[in-house]
């Protein structure tokens, strides 16, 4: 049997599982990611009504009329590809030469605008025609009688009707089918799954960002850095990832919402919000558009809330924070790009800063500074998602963890034997930290705390390098204590003065 990964073709034996497939195909799953698969396009293919035709000046979409000439549109599809436009004037452009069997006939007829009807140059069925009205004229086409030769409407790129001339070409013919259409489809993870001929087997998508909108684009690659869109919610029109939600992004680019787009919500409800369109929709200002799905469409068509979509996106990220300062300059080196350093430059450097900060920047300016500080100045965290998942919205946005590996945390205060952080973003006025995982009867050392909204220092970060059973790691009692992760190498807390800034990589 034959079927398909992600748009390449490959032949099993009959009986064989999706795992099989994936395994020929050389195709890796990121763990907990969904799996589309779609089975008889082809058979829905042969009966649609609807096309792109792809042309040397962009897509024109038709939509077939209900006569009997889609018989014959039928039969000369596989002839349209290659076909250059005859001639063009005010009135219709035509596209030629094919060979019908249909009848022509010699009378003057009225066409309107966006019309596509069968003619015939010299009143001979092999030398037929497709003409495309650009307004409302009358002529003698050589068309068949039945419906004057029409046997379709332009409903899509009708903008770019005007600008054909002759010389120009239909590059392509493309079936629409309507997802709709598609009754055997599915999302799944299980592997052990029966194929049968025909499968069309879609394990990511693909997007390519726009160098239009640079921040968004680096926000885009910030949600999805573990190489996969978390869906938060999907509708007939959209599926939506929340995983940056609330985060401030400025707008930079407007531009249809059409099938395939992304956009990310930046303003009002649901800021932060990206969304993937599976149906076309006007722009607006609240949606700044930052890139485009260029394959495994089919696969977000499928997503449902609370999966998991394997994704690829281009260009791939640059992101050099948390690195060794040497495996930084490397892949600079692999990607072309120019590299300085500021800061320690020993072999126990690390990167904890980088100018520009985003990939689309660091590409058109072809270089990157980086600010580098030895190891020991770097902290390895763990958090707890699962404990404190609305202190840690808190904790990722003040440090900045949320899109970046690597974080500030300057140091406020030390006594004793703890550290207190007072994080440079102050967000306590929109975000909440309320009461969660408290201490119960001790605060282990190493743990990190943040100051909830039972008392007055609400937002204090805190480490206790030895273990305590009154006070919480930032000073608090254990009522106004939240515990959201823990320092890997308590260790290095040891030196650090006021003032400083201790950089945080968290261990995913």
């Amino acid at each position: 049997m034959k079927v398909s990964v992600n748009g390449s073709e490959i032949s099993l034996d009959d009986g064989l599982t999706l795992r099989d497939a994936l395994d020929e195909a050389g195709v890796q799953v990121p763990e907990g990611a969904t799996i589309g698969i779609v089975k008889g396009r082809e058979e829905v293919e042969k009966k649609t009504d609807s096309y792109w035709l792809n042309t040397t000046k962009g897509k024109l979409r038709i939509e077939l009329l209900g006569t009997g000439l889609q018989d014959v549109w039928h039969e000369a599809v596989p002839q349209i590809p290659g076909l250059r436009a005859r001639w063009s004037d005010g009135a219709a452009v035509a596209f030629g030469p094919i060979t019908t069997r249909m009848a022509p006939s010699r009378g003057v007829e009225e066409y309107d605008r966006w019309e596509v009807a069968l003619g015939a140059s010299g009143f001979e069925a092999d030398k037929s025609q497709i003409l495309f009205a650009r307004k409302r004229h009358s002529a003698a086409y050589g068309s068949p009688a039945e419906n004057r030769g029409v046997f379709a409407t332009v409903v899509g790129g009708k903008d770019l009707l005007g600008r054909l001339e002759a010389g120009d070409s239909i590059l392509e013919v493309e079936p629409i089918v309507e997802w709709a259409a598609l009754s055997e489809k599915m999302a799944t993870q299980d592997l052990d799954l029966p194929l049968s001929n025909g499968m069309e087997i879609y394990t990511r998508f693909e997007v390519d960002l726009t160098d239009s909108a640079p921040q968004g684009a680096e926000f885009f690659l910030g949600a999805t850095r573990d190489g996969v869109f978390a869906v938060g919610g999907t509708s007939s029109s959209f599926a939506s990832s929340d995983v940056l939600l609330g985060e401030r992004i400025d707008f930079e680019n407007r531009e249809p919402r059409s099938e395939g787009a992304v956009t990310i919500r930046t303003s009002g409800r649901g800021l932060g919000r990206i969304f993937i369109y599976k149906a076309d929709r006007t722009s607006i200002n609240a949606h700044s558009a930052v890139g485009k799905v260029i394959s495994g469409m089919d696969l977000v068509k499928l997503a449902e809330a609370g999966m998991k979509l394997a994704v690829k996106v281009n260009p791939e990220r640059i992101m050099l924070m948390g690195l060794p300062l040497k495996e930084a300059e490397k892949i600079a080196e692999d990607r072309g790009i120019g590299f300085e350093v500021e800061g320690h430059t020993g072999d126990d450097a690390v990167v904890v800063e980088q100018r520009p900060v985003t990939t689309m920047q660091i590409l058109k300016e072809g270089r990157v500074v980086v600010t580098s500080i030895p190891s020991g100045r770097m902290v390895a965290i763990e958090l707890y998602d699962d404990l404190a998942p609305k202190t840690l919205d808190y904790f990722r946005h003040v440090v900045g963890l949320k899109e970046k590996p690597v974080g500030p945390l300057p140091v406020y205060f030390v006594y004793e034997n703890t550290v207190l952080f007072k994080p440079a973003i102050s967000a306590t006025s929109y975000k909440e930290i309320l009461p969660e995982n408290k201490p119960q009867d001790m605060v282990k050392a190493g743990e990190i705390g943040v100051t909830n909204q039972a008392a007055k220092n609400a937002g204090l970060v805190g480490v206790k390098l030895i273990d305590d059973s009154r006070y919480g790691p930032s000073g608090e009692k254990f009522l106004a204590t939240n515990i959201v992760g823990r320092i890997l190498e308590p260790e290095k807390l040891r030196s650090v003065r006021e003032e400083e800034t201790v950089y945080v990589l968290e261990v995913r």
